[in-house]
């Protein structure tokens, strides 16, 4: 029997009072909270198994209320994921829904709250990947990380390696804007292993850094040394991650 391992944490790192990310485990979900420890659960490959971040916009109000709103809608409609067009109505509705949350045209103290998502829906034999915003997902392997997600994201300046500026979001605005998904198949066999996180890993901890400790360490161990590298940069946002691994029992 093929199986999944799923190893993860979320942690408001060491800048922030409060933790705005969101994460999505199969029907599990972490919101708002902390964890220094990952958490590693096991599925079986069969129905399909949804695994997400969700990164609620600093600057705005209710970033974690958007986060959370998406984790647990992205959660419920996880088995009934089973294609591309699927997961397109998914994050389409997730969006319609945070902007009626934030109070829609009308407005109110959560007017603009808004999140970015990024994540992975494995299926036997295939594997969905999707986002919108800058919450990325890489697929890891002996010729190294490969980020499979699209940053919604201006060009860098010269010279800058990162920036938080996001062309899309799930919300973020005071009045409806539709977004444009980002959702592609990927072929899956025993032995491959997913990296999906927020930009509070990705920001301070340099690609090939991130690579050598996926080549070095598995599963929870894996989970554990990512975040303490982005601890280890200064923490300055919330970190939120998981690691995947695709298995023969």
């Amino acid at each position: 029997m093929r199986y999944v391992t799923v190893s993860a944490l979320s942690h408001p790192g060491l800048l922030r009072e409060r933790n705005e990310d969101s994460l999505v485990v199969g029907p599990w979900t972490l919101c708002a909270t902390v964890t220094e420890s990952p958490q590693t659960l096991v599925f079986p490959i069969g129905t399909p198994l949804v695994v997400a971040v969700a990164d609620g916009l600093g600057g705005h109000p209710g970033g974690e209320v958007a986060s959370a709103l998406v984790a647990r809608r992205i959660a419920s409609l996880g088995p009934a994921l089973s294609s591309e067009d699927a997961v397109l109505d998914a994050l389409s509705a997730c969006n319609r829904a945070v902007y009626e949350a934030a109070g829609g045209d009308a407005g109110g103290e959560l007017a603009a709250m808004g999140t970015t998502i990024a994540g992975i829906v494995v299926q036997a034999g295939s594997l969905l990947v999707f986002n919108v915003g800058d919450s990325r997902v890489f697929a890891a392997s002996t010729d190294g990380l490969r980020q499979v997600s699209v940053d919604d994201s201006p060009p860098l300046e010269p010279g800058r390696r990162t920036t938080s500026i996001v062309t899309q979001c799930l919300g973020g605005s005071r009045s409806y804007r539709a977004v444009r998904p980002h959702v592609r198949a990927e072929s899956l066999s025993p032995g491959d292993r997913y990296l999906i996180c927020t930009d509070g890993l990705t920001d301070p901890v340099p690609q090939d850094e991130l690579d050598e400790l996926m080549r070095e360490h598995d599963d929870g161990r894996a989970a554990f040394e990512l975040w303490k590298a982005a601890i280890a940069a200064g923490g300055p946002d919330n970190i939120t991650l998981a690691v995947v691994r695709v298995a023969d029992a």
